[in-house]
């Protein structure tokens, strides 16, 4: 069985710093880095979703870890074609645009190549430093399945190569019917990583629970909850879950599954909410130990 490492999505929502999680001790970011990296082997950076990191930032990060502690870094969403704020972008590269939002198709060609550039530069800190696990591309609920998003697909995987990809939909057509196995093959042909979800079902942006390692070397599975307000604009209420220990004694065997098809499988919590993610995850770090 391949290697199963456990963590959370987030070390610093201000509703885990109000939770009493951390102890008193650790008063400052580097001291609450040092200590989380002391509970969990893993964590995914959700930051760098919303503004591109600077690599002074990351090489802080690489400094106040030990040796084999590892980030996922979530990609700036103009990289997967979500709205991104113009104020997020680098100043210099910003668009002369009264938008307050904007895309990649409204930025002149260069600029969005530099975004490319930059954003990849940035994580040579933690490249270096041993410390840098995959990227995370997760798609916006639009981005369906069709031919031109599988060649953006292949395209991610050149520009950030030899850096490592996952890829997580957030469109239920990747799995309708036929169109599952498709993109299980298509995946599985080109070496390239599915994200597995747990997630509320019965939305525009609902994928099933699949389990499966589409890659040889990597698996990753990321547990959003199921709350009853998934569609809320309060990331709190979209992501307050608190999963019950039967809920996550369900899934240990199948993550142990899916560890005997791949070297690694990452599993993070991603219910930030007060310190659940944190709790969870200790939790099923403990039923995978028995």
């Amino acid at each position: 069985m391949g290697e199963i490492q456990v963590g959370t999505a987030s070390w610093t929502d201000k509703t885990l710093l109000d939770s009493g999680w951390y102890p008193q001790t650790a008063d400052n970011p580097e001291k609450r880095l040092a200590y989380y990296a002391k509970q969990f082997p893993v964590v995914e950076v959700d930051a760098t979703y919303y503004g591109p990191p600077a690599e002074q930032t990351t090489r802080l990060w690489a400094e106040r870890t030990p040796e084999h502690f590892t980030f996922n870094i979530k990609a700036f969403s103009m990289l997967t074609g979500h709205p991104t704020k113009v104020s997020a972008i680098y100043k210099d590269l910003r668009p002369d645009t009264d938008k307050k939002n904007v895309y990649p198709g409204d930025l002149p060609p260069q600029a969005y190549e530099e975004i490319w550039t930059r954003f990849l530069s940035a994580l040579d800190p933690l490249v270096e430093a041993g410390k840098l696990g995959a990227l995370l591309f997760q798609f916006p609920p639009w981005w369906g399945i069709r031919r031109s998003n599988k060649d953006y697909l292949l395209e991610v995987a050149a520009r950030c190569r030899p850096l490592r990809p996952v890829f997580e939909f957030r469109n239920a057509s990747w799995f309708d019917g036929d169109n599952a196995g498709e993109t299980l093959d298509f995946l599985r042909k080109h070496n390239l990583p599915l994200v597995c979800v747990d997630m509320p079902q019965g939305h525009k942006s609902s994928v099933p629970p699949i389990t499966a390692a589409t890659a040889d070397d990597l698996a990753v599975v990321r547990f959003h909850g199921h709350s009853d307000k998934w569609t809320s604009k309060d990331i709190h209420e979209k992501f307050g879950y608190n999963y019950s220990k039967k809920e996550l004694r369900e899934w240990a065997p199948k993550l142990r599954a899916l560890a005997d098809e791949t070297r690694t499988t990452q599993v993070f919590m991603n219910n930030c909410y007060t310190d659940y993610a944190q709790r969870n995850a200790t939790t099923l770090i403990e039923l995978l130990g028995d």
